[in-house]
C-alpha cells in the first residue's frame, strides 16, 4: 500500500495577527512575570533581580538573572514561538512546557520584548520583538530585530558585569501603564506583583538556606507559606505518595491554626492576598512551583465542594510531576490543572479528613490544635441539637458557669428563663452574613495568653462551686479542668487559692 500523496499549500499565520491574538491569553502582569522566572530558575539562575521602572516618560520592566545564559543560536531558537513541542520530553527539573511562555506572557503586557543573554566567558547575544515594527512591514514575515529598546539599551551594563546571566526588558507597557494610570496604580501594582511571587515561589524562597534570592525593586521577597508549618498549632498529616502512569503524586494535609491561637500580625499575615476564605482548598505544585493556590479543583461527595467559611483553615499540599501534565490539563499560563480520574477517590478522601477536622478547629475556637490533649472530654458552652429539619443552639446546664446558679433556689428559675431567652433569639443570621463577609468573631475568653476578663471569670466560678455548691478547693479545682475554656490554661486552675 502506498501513501497518498496530497496537494497542499503553504499557510502561515501574519506575524502581527498571530502575536497580537496571543496577547489575549489571561495573563496578569504577576503570572506573567513568574513565567519568566520560570525560565530563570530552569536556567539554573539563583537569584533573580525585577525591576519596575514608571517615571515620566521613562516606563520598563526588567528581569535580570543569574542563569547559564544562552548563546547567539540558543537565544534565536528561545525567541522562536513554538520552537519546543510541548510533546518533547523535559528534564525533571523544566518548569516549561509549551515553548511560549516567555514570549506570550511578555505580549499580555508590552508591544516590546528585548532579551539579552550571555554564557560564562562567552559574547552578550540580544534580540527584540517589536509589534509596532511588525505591524509595520508590509511582508508579513516573522522579523526579529537585533538592536535592544531604548530602556533595554540602559539596562545592559547591569548583564554585562555579570559573569552569565539573561535579561529580559519589557517596553512599551501598554497593558500596564493605561490611560489613567496613577502613582498608586504603580505602588497597588508592585505591591500584587510581590504577594504573588511570595505565594508562587514560596517554596524556593523560605528556609534557612532558600535555593531563590528574589528582590522586588532591591528589596528582597518573602516567602508566604499558606500552610503554616512551622506553627505549633498547626495540624499536618502524614505525607503519603500514590503512583499514577504518569509519576508519583504526593499529598499532604494542613490545618492552619484558629485566630485565637495567633498573634495579631500572624492573622493578617497568614490571611494571604485574597484573603482567609478563599485561600482553602488544594495547593498544585509542579517541581514545587505553585500552579494551583486554593482550588477544591471541582471534586466534591455528591456535589462540588465550594468555598465556605467553616472550612477557611483547610489547605492540601499536591506535587505532581512535569511527566504528567498533559494528564493534569495544564494549561499555557502554567495556572490551572484538573485532576485525572484515577486519582481523584483518593483525593477526595484525604480531603474530606482535612475539612473534617478543619470544621471542628473553626467551630470550637481552637479546642483541636495539637497539644492540647486532655484524659477527660471537654465540656462545651454551647450544645448543639439537630431536630426535625431545623438545628437547636443550647447553652449547657452542666457548664460550672451555669449549673451552680442554676442550684440556687433564690434565683435558679429566672437564671433558666435568662438562657432559654437567650437560645431562642441567637442572631444566626447575622453571625452567618458577618462571616461571609469576612468579618471573624471576636477573640473569646479562652485566648492564649489568658485575658484579664478569663481569670476574673475563673476566679468567680470558682467561689460559686466553693460557697454554693459546697465543694471542698480540690473537688472544684479537678471540675474545672474540663469545662472550656479553663481547659485550655490548667496551670491557672492549679494556682487559684484554697480561702479566696
Amino acid at each position: 500500500m502506498t501513501d497518498r500523496k496530497y496537494k497542499t499549500r503553504n499557510a502561515p499565520p501574519s506575524a502581527c495577527s498571530m502575536i497580537e491574538s496571543l496577547r489575549g491569553l489571561g495573563y496578569s502582569t504577576s503570572t506573567a512575570l513568574a513565567d519568566i522566572i520560570d525560565n530563570s530558575l530552569t536556567a539554573g539562575a539563583n537569584r533573580v533581580d525585577l525591576h519596575f521602572i514608571w517615571n515620566g516618560e521613562r516606563q520598563a520592566v526588567a528581569i535580570l538573572d543569574n542563569g547559564h545564559g544562552m548563546s547567539d543560536n540558543e537565544l534565536f531558537d528561545a525567541m522562536r514561538l513554538g520552537f519546543l513541542s510541548p510533546l518533547s520530553e523535559r528534564t525533571a527539573h523544566d518548569l516549561g512546557r509549551f515553548g511560549l511562555g516567555l514570549k506570550t506572557a511578555s505580549f499580555s503586557q508590552c508591544r516590546s520584548l528585548t532579551v539579552a543573554s550571555k554564557r560564562k566567558n562567552g559574547d552578550m547575544a540580544s534580540l527584540r520583538w517589536d509589534l509596532d515594527h511588525l505591524a509595520a512591514d508590509t511582508s508579513f514575515q516573522w522579523l526579529l530585530l537585533e538592536e535592544p529598546g531604548d530602556e533595554a539599551a540602559f539596562m545592559l551594563p547591569m548583564l554585562e558585569i555579570s559573569p552569565h546571566g539573561t535579561l529580559v526588558v519589557w517596553e512599551k507597557l501598554d497593558r500596564i501603564i493605561t490611560p489613567g494610570f496613577s502613582p498608586q496604580d504603580y505602588l497597588d501594582l508592585v505591591d500584587n506583583v510581590e504577594k504573588h511571587l511570595a505565594l508562587t515561589f514560596h517554596r524556593f524562597l523560605q528556609g534557612p538556606n532558600p535555593s531563590l534570592h528574589l528582590t522586588l525593586n532591591s528589596i528582597q521577597i518573602k516567602a508566604y507559606d499558606p500552610f503554616m508549618q512551622n506553627h505549633p498549632a498547626t495540624w499536618n498529616s502524614p505525607s503519603t505518595n500514590f503512583p499514577t502512569n504518569h509519576g508519583l503524586v504526593c499529598m499532604q494535609g494542613h490545618v492552619l491554626p484558629h485566630k485565637d491561637k495567633l498573634s495579631p500580625k500572624e492573622y493578617a499575615d497568614a490571611a494571604g492576598p485574597e484573603g482567609w476564605t478563599a485561600h482553602q482548598g488544594f495547593y498544585v505544585y509542579r517541581n514545587q512551583r505553585l500552579i494551583v493556590a486554593g482550588s477544591w479543583l471541582n471534586l466534591g461527595t455528591g456535589r462540588a465542594w465550594t468555598k465556605e467559611e467553616a472550612h477557611r483553615l483547610a489547605r492540601i499540599r499536591l506535587d505532581i510531576p512535569n511527566t504528567a501534565d498533559a494528564d493534569w490539563k495544564l494549561d499555557i499560563r502554567k495556572s490551572t490543572a484538573w485532576p485525572p480520574v484515577t486519582i481523584r477517590k483518593q483525593l477526595v478522601q484525604l480531603a474530606e479528613t482535612v475539612r473534617k477536622r478543619a470544621r471542628r478547629v473553626f467551630a470550637h475556637r481552637g479546642e483541636y490544635s495539637k497539644g492540647k490533649a486532655h484524659k477527660e472530654p471537654t465540656l462545651p458552652i454551647w450544645l448543639v441539637e439537630n431536630g426535625q429539619g431545623d438545628v437547636c443552639y443550647r447553652i449547657s446546664r452542666e457548664h460550672p458557669a451555669v449549673s451552680t446558679l442554676v442550684l440556687d433556689d433564690a434565683f435558679g428559675n429566672a437564671v433558666q428563663a435568662m438562657l432559654s431567652l437567650i437560645e431562642k433569639n441567637v442572631p444566626v443570621q447575622r453571625i452567618w452574613l458577618d462571616a461571609a463577609e469576612g468579618k471573624d468573631a471576636p477573640q473569646n475568653v479562652g485566648a492564649s495568653p489568658p485575658t484579664a476578663e478569663m481569670q476574673d471569670i475563673l476566679y468567680t466560678v470558682y467561689k460559686n462551686f466553693l460557697r454554693r455548691a459546697r465543694l471542698s478547693p480540690d473537688d472544684a479545682k479537678k471540675r474545672l479542668k474540663n469545662p472550656e475554656p479553663f481547659n485550655m490554661f490548667p496551670e491557672l486552675v492549679d494556682e487559684l487559692p484554697d480561702n479566696p
